[in-house]
C-alpha cells in the first residue's frame, strides 16, 4: 500500500473537514468542541491540553478546566480529528479528518515539532508482528525522537 495522495484541510476547511467527521460519528460539534478544535489547529507543534485551556479560557474570558479539554481531544483522537504524540502528552490536529493513519511522528528533541509520516507499509508490518504474537485491536503508535532538519 505504502504512501497515498490525500486531500491536507487548514483554516475553515480544516474546522468543516473536522466537524463534518465528527457529526457523521454520532457526535455533536459544540461551542466548547469547535473552540479547543481551532485552538489544536493554531499550533504549529504539539499542544498540550494545558496550553490549549489556557488560550480558550483567555479568549472566552472564563477559566475552560484542562480536564475537560482532555475529555474532548480524546474524543477527537477517537475519532480521527486529532493525533496524539504519546512521549510528549500532547495533540495535534489531524490535517486530513477524512483519511485514517496509524500515527507515526519524527519528534525533534531541540524544538519540540512533531512531524505526522503516513507510511502504510510501515504500520501493516507492525500490526502483522503483533498479529502473530495474538494482540488485538491494535493501533500502532511510531515516535522516532531525534534532532530535526531544521535544528541539525
Amino acid at each position: 500500500m505504502g504512501k497515498h495522495d490525500h486531500h491536507e484541510h487548514q483554516g475553515d476547511s480544516l474546522a468543516d473537514a473536522a466537524r463534518s467527521n465528527l457529526e457523521k460519528s454520532g457526535e455533536k460539534w459544540t461551542d466548547t468542541r469547535a473552540a479547543i478544535f481551532d485552538t489544536l489547529a493554531g499550533f504549529s507543534r504539539p499542544a498540550s491540553a494545558y496550553d490549549i485551556a489556557e488560550l480558550v479560557s483567555a479568549a472566552r474570558g472564563k477559566r475552560v478546566a484542562p480536564n475537560s479539554v482532555y475529555r474532548i481531544l480524546d474524543l477527537f483522537v477517537a475519532n480521527n480529528l486529532a493525533m496524539r504524540v504519546e512521549s510528549a502528552n500532547a495533540y495535534l490536529a489531524n490535517s486530513h479528518p477524512g483519511c485514517e493513519h496509524d500515527c507515526i511522528f519524527l519528534v525533534c528533541d531541540r524544538c519540540g515539532e512533531a512531524t505526522h509520516v503516513d507510511d502504510d507499509s510501515l504500520s501493516q508490518q507492525v500490526r502483522k508482528v503483533a498479529t502473530a504474537e495474538g494482540f488485538k485491536s491494535i493501533r500502532p503508535v511510531i515516535e522516532v525522537r531525534g534532532i530535526c532538519q531544521k535544528c541539525n
